[in-house]
């Protein structure tokens, strides 16, 4: 069986809702990045970069971030359509997963882990800011690629889609006032229409939780 090892509410949410997404069996393990877990022996023998998330295969092999992770799901389980299905579509998703994990999540980890750019203490203010004008700047330009479409890949559901919430969400809560972002804004609303985001988001307990149907059930 597949393992998925995630922290709650961080990136690996992407991997966690389309493993949900395929149908495939698999086994959620939480890693609580709050207390270092990831930093653990035991962790560090599964992923040696001390990051989620990670896939251990059916063979106890395990691959890493998320692009690959999206990838490797989207291909295993070619029945689910989590690709577009054909050599330029499915290169439009990789490529925009990409931009996502080199570009956007990076201008957010400027804000929450400055340290990771300067030892300096005193530089830090001025990372968080320029982070933050940054992340903005990111979240508005996939407001715009979402103009006029259903999902990020247009009419087709894709890997792509979950990715994409989780940088809503964080914006969400940092108290940028994503609720602007009028393009965005409906794609999270479709997106927590579907039952695999609802049972990713009650078990993370993220923040868009908060604005599930009364009574959505826990995985």
């Amino acid at each position: 069986m597949l393992t998925l090892y995630y922290g709650a509410g961080a990136c690996s949410m992407a991997s966690h809702i389309t493993l949900e997404e395929s149908g495939a069996p698999y086994e959620p393990k939480p890693v609580a990045l709050a207390n270092g877990e990831q930093k653990s022996e035991a962790y560090i023998k599964i992923n040696p970069r001390a990051k989620v998330p990670a896939l251990n295969f059916y063979d106890d092999t395990a691959t890493t971030e998320n692009t690959a992770i999206l990838s490797y799901v989207a291909r295993a389980y070619p029945e689910k359509k989590l690709f577009p299905g054909n050599p330029a579509g499915d290169a439009r998703c990789i490529s925009h997963m990409a931009w996502l994990s080199n570009i956007v999540h990076p201008s957010f980890t400027h804000i929450n882990r400055p340290e990771r750019f300067a030892d300096d203490t005193s530089t830090h203010p001025a990372l968080k800011e320029t982070g933050r004008k940054n992340y903005w700047a990111n979240l508005q330009e996939i407001d715009g690629l979402l103009a006029g479409k259903e999902w990020a890949q247009g009419d087709q559901f894709t890997a792509c889609d979950p990715y994409t919430l989780v940088f809503y969400g964080w914006g969400k809560r940092i108290e940028l006032p994503v609720q602007e972002l009028k393009s965005f804004t409906a794609f999270k609303q479709r997106m927590l229409q579907r039952p695999a985001v609802q049972r990713v988001a009650v078990e993370e307990k993220i923040a868009l939780a908060s604005e599930l149907p009364p009574g959505t059930a826990a995985m």
